[in-house]
């Protein structure tokens, strides 16, 4: 897969977009992921800032971040973000679906990285399924629910279809295929129900 970025338009008069965020609700139950995080695009270099900023009040300074690079085309090694530097670096032995974000007073974050490309609805399920407390659900395996419920939603036939080719018969209430005469006592080797 080519990922193409645009790098005409300077980063000072790009607009800005807020973080597309869900956090885990605070509570004793620890589960695989702290959260989801939507960004707009695969250019960590605008999409981190705007994430630093809207994780500063709940987790404290972001300073370091980890991902993958099966997903982001370019990795910069410095990003600058609300008046700090944010140290970016990655692993491939990380899952290329997770984020790690570090911080000096909340220690460490780990948030699911939905898809730029992923629909608003298979985005908000993901969201909610990932800010679930206490899930034991990794980021890959929460993608790859997702993509088996998205092929079942896009089912896209007529329920008469479904019903043309599910196979069974209508039965009527004395237990025969409908169309066929009843009898009103029972037949020798017939038994009642």
């Amino acid at each position: 897969m080519t990922t193409l970025l645009d790098l005409t338009t300077p980063r000072d008069l790009a607009p800005v977009l807020p973080a597309r965020l869900s956090l885990t609700p605070k509570t004793t139950l620890a589960g695989q992921l702290d959260g989801t995080w939507w960004p707009h695009s695969r250019d960590l270099a605008a999409e981190l800032p705007p994430l630093a900023t809207a994780l500063d009040e709940p987790w404290g300074r972001i300073t370091r971040v980890t991902v993958n690079p099966t997903r982001w085309p370019v990795i910069p090694h410095k990003v600058p973000a609300a008046g700090h530097t944010l140290h970016v670096a990655w692993f491939t032995e990380q899952d290329p679906d997770k984020l790690i974000l570090l911080s000096l007073t909340m220690g460490r974050c780990d948030l699911l990285v939905i898809p730029p490309e992923t629909e608003p609805a298979a985005a908000a399920r993901l969201m909610a399924a990932a800010a679930i407390p206490g899930s034991v659900l990794k980021a890959g395996a929460l993608l790859a629910n997702e993509a088996a419920i998205g092929r079942d939603m896009r089912d896209t036939r007529r329920p008469e279809d479904s019903w043309e080719d599910e196979g069974g018969s209508c039965i009527s209430l004395y237990g025969r295929p409908l169309g066929l005469p009843v009898m009103p006592f029972p037949v020798p080797g017939d038994t009642w129900r």
